[in-house]
């Protein structure tokens, strides 16, 4: 038995459906949880049990049914400025040389890929916006997406609880950027605008930028693919990664080993760059750059 109460076979295809929902499978101290996850879910849809959910599942053309089923087993684990040096490293080195390979069209494309509930891209554009005098004139895009409609859903309205505001968010910022409500903390109205949030499968759908990105974060998302699933991701994330851009992988994950379309970056420590198009200094030649 895999755990709870249920049959394997409960268990087994409800693994098949997340894994080909979203390329993510369970690791063994995940399973046990499946039961507890889908307790809402099966309390809202008058389902007794989760071999009852699983013959719904396939007998039911019900999409909300599956929609939720799949939502509630992700783990949607985030909070605001995540290993907070990454931050700072791209706010004073990583941003400054996007900004002078990009200086001719003076835009830049952040997109964050597994974006959960939201306090990633956020963090992300509270840090631009307060280098608003540097990018005066320029286009930024921020693109977040994730494949659960109900985290995304959360990050368009910008809502946290106090628990949620507090979990990496200076106090400086909390005060600027979000208003207290009855509700919890909202994120101001400017600082929503500034993020484009979608529901998207990195591993199946395009997602909506206008061409490629120059700042890609996915963090801590590629730990629940196979190996298999994860070469196609990173091949997935190179198609969108300009030419000289960075890629923001979580403090335990690594492309080495991994893919041969990103190396570490060797002028900024956690971040990464396309394989056969390293980023350089305007102005350098790739022999000298090398």
């Amino acid at each position: 038995m895999m755990g709870g109460s249920a049959s394997e076979s409960a268990y087994r295809v409800l693994m098949g459906v997340l894994e080909s929902r979203t390329g993510q499978t369970l690791s063994p101290n995940r399973i046990w949880r499946i039961e507890m996850s889908l307790k809402p879910v099966m309390q809202r849809h008058g389902i007794a049990d989760l071999d009852a959910l699983v013959a719904a599942l396939v007998t039911s053309n019900s999409r909300q049914l599956l929609d939720d089923t799949v939502d509630a087993m992700l783990n949607n684990e985030t909070y605001f400025y995540r290993e907070h040096s990454v931050f700072d490293d791209i706010a004073s080195n990583a941003l400054e040389h996007l900004r002078q390979i990009n200086a001719r069209q003076r835009r830049l494309t952040i997109w964050h890929c597994g974006v959960s509930t939201g306090q990633e891209a956020y963090s992300m554009a509270m840090l631009v916006a307060e280098q608003d005098r540097k990018w005066a004139g320029w286009q930024i895009d921020i693109v977040g997406t994730d494949v659960s409609y109900h985290a995304i859903g959360r990050a368009r309205v910008g809502l946290y609880s106090q628990f949620e505001i507090q979990r990496g968010l200076p106090v400086q910022r909390m005060v600027r950027w979000f208003d207290q409500t009855e509700g919890g903390w909202l994120a101001k109205a400017d600082l929503r605008r500034r993020i484009d949030f979608s529901v998207q499968n990195m591993l199946t759908d395009r997602p909506p930028l206008a061409g490629t990105a120059d700042l890609i974060f996915c963090r801590n998302l590629l730990l629940y693919f196979s190996a298999d699933m994860r070469k196609k991701a990173f091949a997935k994330l190179r198609a969108m990664a300009a030419p000289q851009s960075f890629l923001v992988l979580g403090a335990g994950e690594t492309v080495l080993g991994q893919t041969d379309q990103f190396v570490a970056s060797p002028r900024l420590r956690g971040l990464y760059e396309p394989a056969d198009q390293q980023v350089r200094r305007p102005g350098i030649s790739p022999s000298i750059a090398a």
